[in-house]
């Protein structure tokens, strides 16, 4: 009875050992498909995001606008729409004057783009860690193949 026990407990090591290498493997498995995510997402920006020249000066402060080609500082933008509402200058996107509430939805969406730009700018700048990082992970992962 006591050479069955040792035998099953030895199956129930032999066990875990195998669900512990299958939940490493599954682990790296996962972090890799995750760095290529991330590297893609920075390539895609590196090709599309027009802004990356002014990489330096996004950082959650400004924004990047497009139609200018330049960058604008959020407080600065903040006034000049303060300035269109009391001046009742025309809204084109909306088709009659701008108004307090134009303003502020427009305030909005430019302090989403300013952190997405600061984002992208991050992004990018880390491509090579990352892309050495997916690297010595699929080496690593390779290599415990081999074993």
């Amino acid at each position: 009875m006591k050479a069955l026990g040792h035998a099953l407990l030895q199956v129930g090591c032999a066990m875990l050992v195998c669900c512990a290498a299958a939940t490493t493997a599954h682990a790296q498995s996962q972090e890799i498909d995750e760095l290529k995510g991330k590297i893609f997402d920075a390539h895609m920006a590196q090709q599309s995001f027009s802004g990356l020249k002014f990489c330096n000066e996004l950082n959650g402060t400004s924004f990047y606008f497009q139609m200018r080609n330049r960058i604008l500082n959020l407080e600065e933008y903040f006034r000049s729409l303060e300035g269109l509402v009391k001046a009742g200058i025309y809204n084109p996107a909306k088709r009659r004057s701008w108004t307090l509430e134009d303003a502020k939805e427009r305030w909005e969406e430019v302090k989403k783009q300013a952190q997405d730009d600061k984002r992208k700018c991050e992004l990018v700048a880390s491509l090579p860690a990352l892309e050495k990082h997916l690297q010595e992970l699929q080496a690593a992962a390779g290599a415990e193949k081999k074993e």
